[in-house]
């Protein structure tokens, strides 16, 4: 959150290449999403295989895959998405499978998949599932419109996908046996270290720092109030983001080695760190429970601002199908999936993922190209390449976009062949055509429908954000706050700069946009952030730091 005025927003950005293409630190967790999707695959895929009816594998894939959902999220809110997620796995290969039972219309087939495309985009977004989004669902189901069917095959090959669903949400769920509060641990300690971070700068430092400490601990806390059910460890969380908050608010006076060695004990399984958050932070607590009784936002609330990403998937993936069809292709659904890969938040980010895309399909299917004569040797062989790729794709893919494509290019042709082995020179040739026409022609429609609503939207941003500062500026005018009261204002403040500072990101990138009211968007965030600050200082003032003499302030006896 930059304290100078930027320029101003151009009617239409320069699309960048610098920096595309970059690997990023690989994720904390990135072994778990790469074992899970393992874990979730080979049992059913190495059961068909004893059975000899690999030609079965799309449709168990397909619940399968639903492993790689929701790894960021609590265990009880994961079980929630995971299931949600499965029955919507199952919705749209039950439509995919129907429409392919009825008609062997290409024309057909495609405009249906560019619908579902649509329909699991602004669901996945709405919803905000995380990765990997809607793609996974866009391909099984996509694939599936064109795997001949009959209507009676229909309720097998779905029971097939429900067991694989159910035995993927079994996969994701067990590591809760072993460390229950992994997830919100994990949100805790990148809370801190980006705290630890900002403070280090002594408040000097750029915006960018703050709003990176200001996100971390707003998604902290979102991952806190998932669950709604309060306990010891959890308390004990709260607590740690407390702290984390106040070094937000007075940078100068945090200690940011201690917020490190804070973090660095959360990722392990030691006991949550006691913290010298005084006795009276009860009332802050009192607001973390005032916040769990609130109800949810609805889903359909935030379909709205969707719209335009929503066109423009129904559009390119319509497209990019057709385009493919004309050109004689004849597996136009990967086109539809490439297409669907490519929509972000704006023009700026669907162009980079489509670098991406096209960059890391050329490079997997050479690897295909090498790989394709030890699968073909052996059945087993066309199981295992398809695991290794299964999890080089997702240990790679949180580096850069690019690097997992390299993975999932040639798992997507391995498992063509799971029916019937094919010719890989055209299967080579149709994938890299279909590549080419689908991020092309799915970047042309994201310029063609445009999105002029994205600076209305930075307006209503900016009013959400003036009401949740007016409210905590009344809070601090009062002599004694409803207990709770100075817990839950500034959470509410945070979380509408968080979105503001979202939804100007998104809007700075869009084409066609009329002037950004860049000058009130740094104002709102600098009084935002002092009101913030003040807030939290407020909290503090009213109660003195104590340490427990029973732990000697060191730790809890409580374990997550």
């Amino acid at each position: 959150m930059s304290s100078a005025t930027p320029a101003p927003t151009p009617r239409v950005r320069r699309l960048p290449l610098a920096g595309v293409l970059s690997l990023g630190r690989p994720s904390d967790i990135w072994f778990k999403p790469a074992l899970s999707a393992v874990a979730s695959v080979a049992p059913p895929n190495l059961t068909l295989l004893a059975l000899g009816r690999l030609d079965l594998a799309m449709y168990t894939m397909a619940g399968s895959l639903c492993a790689l959902y929701a790894h960021n999220k609590p265990y009880a809110a994961r079980a929630r998405a995971l299931f949600w997620v499965v029955l919507g796995m199952i919705a749209g290969l039950a439509v995919s499978l129907v429409t392919a039972s009825l008609t062997t219309n290409a024309v057909v087939l495609v405009t249906v998949g560019a619908v579902l495309a649509a329909v699991q985009k602004g669901l996945c977004d709405a919803s905000r599932i995380g990765p990997p989004g809607n793609v996974v669902l866009t391909f099984i189901s996509s694939a599936s419109l064109f795997a001949p069917q009959t209507l009676g095959q229909v309720p097998a090959h779905l029971a097939l996908a429900a067991a694989a669903g159910a035995w993927a949400w079994l996969v994701g769920m067990a590591p809760a046996l072993v460390r229950p509060y992994g997830p919100e641990r994990r949100a805790t300690a990148q809370a801190l270290n980006a705290a630890a971070t900002y403070a280090a700068t002594h408040g000097t430092g750029d915006g960018d720092a703050r709003a990176r400490a200001a996100a971390a601990i707003h998604a902290a806390w979102h991952s806190l109030l998932a669950t709604g059910t309060p306990t010891p460890p959890r308390r004990g969380l709260e607590r740690l983001l407390v702290r984390a908050e106040v070094a937000l608010a007075a940078p100068a006076d945090a200690d940011p080695a201690r917020l490190r060695t804070w973090a660095r004990e959360l990722r392990g399984r030691r006991p949550v760190p006691q913290t010298d958050v005084p006795a009276g932070a009860v009332d802050e607590l009192l607001g973390v429970d005032a916040e769990l009784a609130a109800p949810a936002r609805p889903l359909w609330t935030r379909l709205g601002p969707l719209t335009p990403l929503v066109l423009r998937t129904a559009l390119g993936c319509a497209l990019a199908g057709y385009v493919s069809l004309a050109l004689g292709v004849g597996r136009p659904y990967w086109a539809l999936v490439t297409a669907a890969s490519l929509y972000q938040a704006n023009i700026t980010l669907t162009w980079g993922r489509g670098v991406q895309r096209v960059v890391g399909n050329l490079a997997g299917v050479l690897v295909f190209a090498a790989v394709a004569p030890l699968a073909h040797a052996h059945p087993a062989a066309l199981v295992l390449c398809c695991l290794a790729f299964n999890f080089g794709a997702e240990a790679l893919i949180g580096r850069n976009y690019w690097l997992g494509s390299v993975c999932v290019t040639p798992m997507a042709l391995l498992i063509t062949e799971f029916a019937r082995a094919q010719q890989p020179g055209e299967l080579i040739a149709e994938r890299v055509v279909d590549t080419l026409v689908g991020a092309l022609v799915g970047l042309v429609a994201a310029a063609v429908v445009t999105n002029r609503r994205a600076t209305d939207r930075i307006e209503e941003a900016l009013t959400a954000v003036e009401r949740a500062r007016e409210r905590a500026a009344r809070l601090l005018a009062e002599q004694a706050p409803a207990p709770g009261a100075l817990g839950s204002a500034p959470r509410a403040l945070a979380a509408a700069l968080v979105e503001l500072r979202a939804t100007v990101d998104a809007a700075s990138g869009e084409w066609w946009q009329r002037a950004l009211p860049q000058e009130r968007v740094v104002l709102a965030e600098q009084s935002g952030h002092r009101t913030l600050a003040a807030t939290v200082r407020r909290r503090e003032s009213h109660s003195r730091p104590t340490v427990d003499r029973r732990t000697g302030g060191k730790t809890e006896g409580v374990r997550g």
